[in-house]
C-alpha cells in the first residue's frame, strides 16, 4: 500500500477511536439531535479550515525559505529570523481563528 493510503487509514481509525466514547454519552446524543448540532458542526468545520490554512501557509513559507537558504548560504541567519517571525504571525492568526470558532 502507498504511504498516503496507510496514513489516511490511520487517521480515520484514530478519529473513530476518539469519537466513539463521546457518542456513547447520552447527553451528547440528545444534544446532537437538535438544531444545535449544525451550529457545533459549523465551528468544527471552521476550526478545521483554520488549521489547514495555517499548515499550508507555514509549509509554503518553509519551502521558500529553505530554497533561498540553499541558493544563498551567506544570508541563512537573516532568512531564518524572518521565517520565524512570519511563522509566529501565521500561528497567531490561526489561534485567533480557532478561538473564534470555539466561541461561536
Amino acid at each position: 500500500m502507498s504511504q498516503i493510503l496507510k496514513f489516511a487509514m490511520l487517521l480515520v481509525a484514530a478519529f473513530v477511536a476518539t469519537t466513539v466514547p463521546a457518542m456513547a454519552d447520552e447527553a451528547v446524543a440528545a444534544a446532537a439531535a437538535g438544531p444545535e448540532a449544525l451550529i457545533n458542526l459549523g465551528g468544527a468545520i471552521g476550526a478545521g479550515l483554520v488549521v489547514i490554512g495555517a499548515g499550508l501557509g507555514i509549509s509554503r513559507l518553509s519551502a521558500a525559505a529553505f530554497e533561498n537558504m540553499a541558493r544563498q548560504p551567506e544570508v541563512v541567519g537573516d532568512i531564518k529570523g524572518s521565517m520565524i517571525v512570519v511563522a509566529a504571525m501565521i500561528e497567531g492568526a490561526a489561534v485567533i481563528g480557532l478561538i473564534v470558532c470555539i466561541i461561536s
